[in-house]
């Protein structure tokens, strides 16, 4: 009778493949429901009753504008922050060792939410009170004015404040790829006769083109998919961007899914097609490689031209803008005209003694925690397919196109998309913190699993083979030998993420409710309401609030955890 049990025991048993194999497909099948049916609920609506949706938004008098204006933006500050982020990161390889400290402040305007950053510079140049401009008013060639001379809420200064915000992207691709420059290259060119310039032109660039070609897509598909400057700085004038135009169509009464979704669908297409095509211009990256083993070592600087390049950006990108957000802040009103008399911290006794503030930024810290918390496993286990699992290809495939798609597509249409699919059976999470996180979980999904599958990918099979050999599980090769090896990566990934999140405003608008508020969102209530001295106490509020979380993934991962971003 024994015998018999063991025999049926045996013959039910699962292989090890198979049960790896089935718990893939239900990851996939939870991530394929976050993912993508948001997006082919979005497209199904926009088809319905003969493409209502597409003639409803194509076929309006406006729509080519806002088409160019979309297009502008885009290119305008790829162009900015390329330039910029290149720049900074030959910069930063020239630094002197002294000076090394430098090369984190390119990075530390992410630190500083978009939605701050703009308010910040609306500030400060607005046509009117804007306390630049009155400045520069002061000078003969524009005294006889009473605005201007510079508009902060026109297309140009829009594209530009992009570029400036999308530059530490760049610069967080370009200079991880300056790092695999070997010296003895850069030393061969200006033996050779080769400046500066020449060298940077002739030597670095041609072997930064796959930072330069990954760098550039990101940055191409955050500038498509830009919605705070468009959206705080672009009202003034009506200017519209594809973004903005689905929120229109979303907030206004009665609502217009089809329409919204219809006005999302280039960015959609575009996103997608762009991510195939920096895979066929990548190619095979194993020519790019520059150096191995002991042969290689850091290029090392004296330029006096470096560290002023890295400071001048510094003052632009992050001082100047918070000095605006300061006085503002501290002042009764919002005017051009500035008295020690009008200094006050009663808008920051206003915030502390505001309910709805305080638990706003207790929803945007435990919404991003939790994500975060939820992020990292699936991304090591999404790592662990797309670097590990070859004998199951349709799944890493699969696994691929969907921890990509996040990245291609811009938030706001996954917060419309969310917007719909949440409120209505079977899942009704509207209003709740719930459906924050969870459109959180998705936006967050690409970032967890590249830098992860990085880490995995430089530590290679040594380390969990030799494991493997010694009789571990994977699940103890894991938990023992490869998490331990990947904790810095894994911390900088929580603290980019954390960042990123406690940022996010453009899909939290869509989901939130009166009741259910994050920082960014009530940020921007305040804004439309005309409180700007509250604005800027709210927006130091939120950059306080993330660099607090960036000090204390610092003190677990040390002081390089910015760095390895």
């Amino acid at each position: 009778m024994a015998t018999v049990t063991t025999t049926a025991s045996r013959s039910f048993a699962v292989p090890a493949q198979w049960r790896s194999r089935l718990g893939y497909i239900a990851l996939l099948t939870v991530l394929g429901y976050l993912v993508v049916l948001p997006m082919i609920r979005l497209q199904s609506l926009a088809f319905a009753d003969g493409a209502r949706g597409y003639r409803a938004q194509y076929t309006r008098f406006d729509i080519g504008e806002t088409i160019r204006t979309t297009i502008s933006l885009a290119f305008g500050s790829l162009v900015i922050a390329m330039v910029l982020g290149t720049l900074l990161a030959f910069a930063a390889s020239r630094l002197p060792d002294r000076l090394g400290f430098l090369r984190i402040i390119p990075i530390l305007p992410i630190v500083m939410p978009a939605v701050a950053n703009i308010v910040g510079w609306a500030f400060l140049l607005s046509p009117g009170p804007g306390y630049l401009n009155v400045l520069l008013r002061k000078l003969p060639w524009w005294s006889g004015s009473d605005t201007g001379p510079i508009d902060v809420y026109t297309v140009p200064w829009i594209i530009i404040l992009t570029g400036f915000g999308l530059t530490s992207f760049v610069y967080l691709f370009v200079s991880a790829g300056m790092q695999n420059i070997s010296a003895e290259h850069l030393e061969a060119a200006q033996i050779s006769g080769s400046s500066t310039v020449g060298v940077f032109f002739r030597v670095v660039l041609p072997l930064l083109r796959p930072s330069l070609i990954y760098g550039g897509g990101i940055a191409l598909l955050l500038g498509l998919g830009q919605f705070t400057g468009p959206l705080l700085l672009g009202q003034n004038y009506g200017v519209q961007v594809l973004t903005t135009e689905m929120y229109r169509r979303v907030s206004e009464s009665p609502s217009d899914f089809a329409a919204a979704a219809a006005a999302g669908s280039p960015l959609v297409i575009f996103g997608l097609v762009l991510v195939l095509i920096q895979k066929g211009l990548l190619g095979n990256q194993s020519r790019f490689v520059t150096h191995g083993g002991k042969a290689f070592s850091q290029p090392a600087g004296r330029s006096l031209w470096a560290t002023a390049t890295i400071v001048g950006y510094a003052l632009f990108a992050l001082v100047i803008p918070l000095l605006g957000l300061v006085v503002v802040s501290l002042t009764p009103y919002w005017s051009g005209a500035l008295s020690w008399d009008l200094l006050t911290l009663d808008n920051f006794r206003t915030l502390a003694a505001d309910n709805a503030i305080v638990e706003s930024v207790l929803t945007s810290v435990s919404t991003s925690l939790a994500a975060v918390l939820i992020c990292v496993p699936l991304g090591y286990l999404m790592a662990t397919l797309l670097v590990r699992g070859r004998q199951f290809k349709v799944l890493a495939l699969l696994a691929d196109l969907m921890t990509a798609l996040p990245l291609g597509i811009p938030a706001v249409i996954f917060g419309v998309g969310f917007l719909l699919t949440y409120t209505e059976p079977p899942l009704i999470l509207y209003g709740t913190r719930t459906v924050i996180i969870l459109v959180y979980i998705v936006l967050m999904l690409p970032y967890a699993t590249r830098m992860q599958m990085t880490a995995m990918l430089s530590l290679g099979n040594t380390y969990s083979e030799a494991s493997a050999t010694s009789g571990a599980s994977p699940l103890v090769t894991n938990l023992r030998v490869m998490l331990p090896l990947m904790r810095p990566t894994i911390l900088s990934a929580v603290a980019l993420m954390f960042i990123l999140l406690t940022h996010e405003f453009a899909a939290s608008l869509l989901v939130r409710a009166s009741t259910t508020q994050v920082m960014g969102t009530l940020l921007f209530d305040l804004w439309q309401n005309g409180s700007y001295p509250l604005v800027a106490a709210m927006a130091l509020l939120m950059t306080a609030v993330t660099t607090a979380g960036v000090a204390v993934a610092m003190l677990v991962g040390g002081r390089n955890v910015l760095n390895k971003l």
